[in-house]
């Protein structure tokens, strides 16, 4: 059959469909109807009558306990209001028909059905509507269309009535820039919509907000002949809608029922496949009740912080974290079964770490659990077998074990990791620089080095993933040195623009427990040409934690050589005093957390404070990692911070974009 674009004219017709909405709605539009589409029983009742179609579809193919359930839902509706209700179901599934009918629907066809099929089957229902004595026709005469065509040849944009009194315009066609009353911020969304439209599929929809109407469905057609679009706008009042992102009170994450949606609408409108980052949090109960719902629930909020900083860097944009109930969080987003091991790996060394809630250092363990989603699976079934490597986790004992639901292997890890040892022979793993800046005269007096790993298919790695898989190919010294090699040999290349840099290098807890560490790194340092006196090393707490007597020496060595000392991200773990106490330290650098948690409450600036006010007594120097606004830099300033770092000055950059950046400013 031809394909021909429904038009303002043509009979409406409202379709449920789990699986399928988009192709069935094409056809659908292809036979000359218009169409109302759903993919979401919730609500669907209330919609289907307020399209005023004659004619709605239940599509039960692949989905048959969701299909009987809304025959039944809309089976009364239809009845009472001389509706046909056809239901779609595949072959393997003929033997439910009977409880279909029961339930309310009046037609019925069997996939697989062509398009040809499909138009002749509605024209029957369609019949049988219009001859059914209780039809109610005054329902669709009362029913205001509010739509919208627009003709490509003449650029022109033809609003109804109803559209066109609702946005304060008149009825007389308009030039295309007038689809911006349409809502600004939602025209990504329009041309993804309009980009999918061909021949071959001639319908698509798309929900956003309009100021006047609310929350709207898209319903757009095209005609295949003129290449005319018409829009059939369809509010949706109170019905959640499956892209919008219902947030958890509490943490401001999604909430279970939300990411749930989330996750269908990518198994099924998008038919990918869908990884999931399931997290637990051990000792919550304890701690809610030894201390207290309030912090119980400043816990719950810090996890959720730590959380979402990790899965932002780990997926960008795209990252979605959730709160699924009590103590337990999902992290999901694009990316391969590499991308989400490596997220998974971060997360496990983000949680290791302490939380400070309410002036108590509170450790707490996290378990986490990866799943995948299986073809022909919803979300609900991808939940329960994620929540079930979940408890085998939290039951296996280790505080932050890793649990993988069952058929997905934990390979991508061990596959970085062999690739590691070639990736630094072949130059993969690269130094980048970033400024450090002088916050009284705004002049860069610094860089830290930090490790990239260009990896040729997954692109630019960060530190996390570098030394997770260090540590898993057992490679970690081998890296550290690797990486204090390269930094001090580029910086020794520098012009003399760039004499006056310090240089940072960051030492790990396995070159502390190396014997003679400081001999060797001395000697390789003497022999990259960088002078000592511009060179300072940084080792974070998680390195001194177990270690911190010979880290003392260490330290003091280094400092007697001529190099300076700082401790990198202070404020993260709980031993924090005894540090500042024991070690010879010249610098002391505040976590990004506190860093950027200074804009925040008062209480937050309390804290940042006493910090910087307890280092500056002890005669350290403070450096701001992760500044990223002028409102916290002008905090941070005020409160006596002499240095900052953090994406506010510059992202990190390669030597070439350092000795620019420096000769620019």
């Amino acid at each position: 059959m031809t394909a021909q674009a429904a038009t303002p004219g043509d009979p409406m017709l409202f379709i449920l469909s789990f699986r399928q909405r988009d192709e069935l709605a094409s056809a659908a539009t292809a036979a000359g109807w218009r169409v109302v589409a759903a993919r979401r029983a919730e609500g669907a009742e209330r919609r289907m009558l307020a399209s005023g179609a004659a004619v709605g579809i239940v599509d039960a193919r692949g989905a048959i306990e969701e299909g009987l359930s809304a025959a039944a839902s809309l089976g009364g509706a239809a009845a009472s209001n001389g509706m046909a209700l056809m239901v779609l179901v595949s072959r393997g599934d003929v033997s439910r028909l009977g409880a279909l009918l029961d339930a309310g629907a009046t037609h019925f066809m069997v996939s697989p059905v062509s398009e040809a099929e499909l138009a002749m089957g509605l024209r029957y229902a369609q019949r049988q509507a219009d001859r059914h004595e209780n039809r109610a026709p005054a329902r669709r005469e009362a029913i205001e269309p509010l739509g919208w065509r627009y003709d490509h040849r003449t650029r022109s944009l033809q609003l109804t009535p109803g559209l066109a009194d609702a946005l304060g315009l008149d009825e007389a066609p308009h030039p295309v820039r007038a689809l911006r009353a349409l809502g600004r911020a939602d025209r990504a969304q329009a041309r993804g919509a309009l980009a999918r439209l061909s021949d071959g599929a001639p319908s698509t929809a798309f929900a956003h907000d309009v100021p006047g109407l609310g929350r709207i469905v898209q319903h757009i057609q095209r005609d295949a002949h003129t290449g005319r679009l018409h829009a059939l706008i369809e509010p949706l009042g109170d019905v959640p809608d499956a892209g919008v992102a219902v947030r958890d009170a509490l943490t401001g994450a999604r909430d279970a029922a939300s990411v749930r949606r989330w996750i269908e609408d990518r198994i099924v409108r998008e038919d990918a496949a869908v990884g999931v980052i399931l997290i637990g949090v051990r000792r919550f109960e304890m701690i809610n009740t030894a201390y207290g719902r309030s912090a119980g629930d400043a816990l719950l909020r810090a996890v959720s912080r730590r959380i979402e900083e990790v899965a932002r860097g780990a997926f960008g944009r795209g990252a979605v974290i959730a709160r699924l109930g009590g103590a337990e969080f999902l992290v999901s987003g694009d990316g391969d079964a590499a991308r989400i091991e490596l997220a998974a790996a971060a997360l496990r060394e983000a949680m290791a770490r302490p939380f400070a809630i309410e002036g108590r250092i509170v450790p707490v363990g996290a378990p986490l659990a990866i799943a995948w989603s299986r073809a022909g699976e919803d979300a609900a079934a991808l939940m329960r077998r994620g929540t079930a490597a979940l408890a085998d986790a939290a039951a296996g004992g280790a505080p932050g074990g890793t649990a993988h639901a069952a058929d997905v292997a934990d390979q991508s890890l061990d596959q970085l990791a062999v690739d590691l040892r070639a990736a630094m022979d072949a130059g993969e793993v690269a130094i980048r620089f970033q400024p450090q800046v002088e916050i009284a005269s705004g002049r860069i007096v610094g860089v830290e080095a930090l490790a990239r790993w260009r990896h040729p298919a997954l692109g630019e790695l960060g530190a996390q993933t570098l030394l997770a898989a260090a540590e898993r190919a057992e490679l970690s010294i081998a890296l550290s040195d690797h990486i204090q090699r390269i930094a001090l040999a580029e910086a020794a290349r520098w012009p003399s623009s760039c004499a006056h840099l310090r240089l940072s290098v960051n030492i790990t807890a396995e070159d502390i427990a190396r014997p003679s560490f400081a001999d060797l790194l001395l000697d390789m340092v003497d022999a990259s040409g960088f002078p000592r006196s511009r060179l300072t090393f940084e080792v974070t707490e998680s390195g001194l934690m177990e270690e911190l007597g010979v880290a003392a020496r260490l330290l003091s060595e280094l400092r007697q050589a001529g190099c300076r000392v700082a401790i990198d991200d202070f404020g993260t773990g709980y031993s924090s005093l005894a540090y500042l106490k024991a070690l010879p330290l010249d610098y002391l650098k505040i976590d990004r957390q506190l860093s950027q948690d200074i804009a925040g409450s008062p209480r937050d600036r309390v804290v940042v404070r006493g910090v910087i006010e307890m280092a500056r007594s002890l005669g350290l120097a403070v450096i701001a990692e992760g500044v990223e606004s002028e409102q916290q830099l002008d905090l941070l300033a005020a409160e006596g911070c002499q240095y900052f770092q953090g994406y506010l000055c510059a992202e990190p950059m390669d030597s070439a974009g350092l000795i620019a950046f420096v000769e620019g400013a």
